[in-house]
């Protein structure tokens, strides 16, 4: 797991009010992140910059399935 001390997460632009909100950090080198803005002590998705992008562009298009 990285080190995300320095962390300075931010609100996604896309997230609304209805309490459906993630959080992304971008301010660490080599390091993308993601979390629940409702569960900030809780498990967090970690992305080489590269993998954001392709993770970014699946979500737009709507193919990631769970």
């Amino acid at each position: 797991m990285p080190d995300l001390t320095d962390a300075l997460w931010r609100k996604s632009s896309r997230s609304n009010n209805g309490g459906n909100c993630i959080e992304v950090v971008d301010n660490l080198p080599g390091i993308i992140g993601l979390r629940d803005s409702k569960d900030p002590s809780g498990p967090v998705l970690t992305f080489r910059p590269a993998a954001w992008i392709v993770f970014v562009a699946e979500v737009k298009r709507e193919t990631l399935h769970h």
